[in-house]
């Protein structure tokens, strides 16, 4: 599955809970994500796994962020003003000069050709329900529990 097909409401719990890793942990974006309508999951680089206490708090957090409601916005911006604030290295060149970049609030900013929910609260509540860690690489799973 692209990002364009994954679930709207799956790819933004992923944009937001990205926000989260890079605030508390200054991880970067992950190099893999699986993002299907029932469960996902997400590879990032990072040295260790998470304690039950930090990842509680991801999880406490991104559902304070989904409860919020949040606008999630569109902008496009040259390549070189995006390159200037964003790392494009994982972006196909055929994307052209003009980046999309997607908005959560000010939770999240990031390059993105996926389709996502207009506004936090459509996601539902926020799940990790695992995360390991191996190879230098933090593997965390996650859903959505929706009305």
């Amino acid at each position: 599955m692209s990002m364009k097909e994954a679930d709207p409401a799956m790819h933004t719990a992923e944009h937001l809970m990205t926000g989260v890793l890079v605030d508390m942990f200054g991880i970067g974006r992950p190099f893999t994500t699986h993002l299907e309508k029932r469960k996902s999951k997400a590879d990032y680089r990072f040295d260790r796994t998470l304690t039950e206490e930090e990842a509680r708090t991801v999880e406490a957090r991104v559902n304070e962020l989904i409860a919020a409601d949040l606008s999630v916005t569109e902008e496009h911006l040259s390549r070189q003003e995006a390159a200037q604030q964003f790392d494009l290295s994982r972006l196909p060149d055929e994307v052209g000069d003009r980046i999309r970049i997607v908005r959560c609030g000010d939770a999240d900013a990031c390059p993105c050709s996926g389709t996502h929910v207009r506004s936090t609260k459509e996601c539902g509540t926020f799940r990790l329900t695992s995360w390991t860690h191996e190879e230098g690489a933090l593997r965390i799973r996650f859903r959505l529990e929706r009305p």
